[in-house]
């Protein structure tokens, strides 16, 4: 699935166009964000792809969906 990683004021947040969602990321498995999972707000946790660490934000990636704890 598509998702646009983006920094806010409050942090980093994802949103997923197809589903009309942005949640903001509350925890990441890699310390540089990229090749690891993330979990949103929601539950939802996703795999990203493996970029170098300073890539710049706002990006949309192709990420995978590994879990849904709602």
């Amino acid at each position: 699935m598509r998702v646009m990683i983006r920094r806010t004021g409050a942090g980093l947040s994802a949103y997923l166009p197809k589903k009309d969602l942005e949640e903001p990321i509350i925890k990441v498995d890699n310390e540089h964000l990229w090749g690891g999972a993330v979990t949103l707000k929601n539950g939802w946790r996703l795999v990203l792809p493996d970029l170098p660490w300073d890539t710049p934000l706002p990006i949309t990636v192709e990420a995978r969906k590994i879990s849904d704890e709602d």
